[in-house]
């Protein structure tokens, strides 16, 4: 039986699982997820691969931010991210 392909780099995966292990109500850093990775210097990769994510519902890219703590890009607009990044932390208290 043939595998499916993704059509998905073996990096942009490992970045989406990384990525997936953000807790629910917290942020991460680009800089940590490609620390987490095994290359901090590779944080602009990253950036990359979140930027193309084909499943932002399912892989949280909204729980990644810049280092200096501005939220950055997002495919639905930096305003829903900041929203989205707030609601998480208000009912992760629930």
């Amino acid at each position: 039986m043939k595998k499916k392909r993704t059509g998905l780099s073996p990096f942009a995966l490992e970045v989406y699982l990384t990525v997936a292990s953000i807790p629910y109500g917290q942020v991460r850093t680009y800089k940590w997820v490609a620390a987490k990775m095994g290359n901090e210097l590779a944080c602009r990769a990253v950036g990359t691969a979140l930027k193309n994510n084909p499943w932002p519902m399912l892989i949280p890219c909204h729980r990644v931010v810049k280092s200096g703590g501005d939220a950055g890009e997002y495919v639905y607009g930096r305003e829903m991210k900041k929203f989205l990044i707030e609601f998480e932390r208000k009912t992760a208290k629930i």
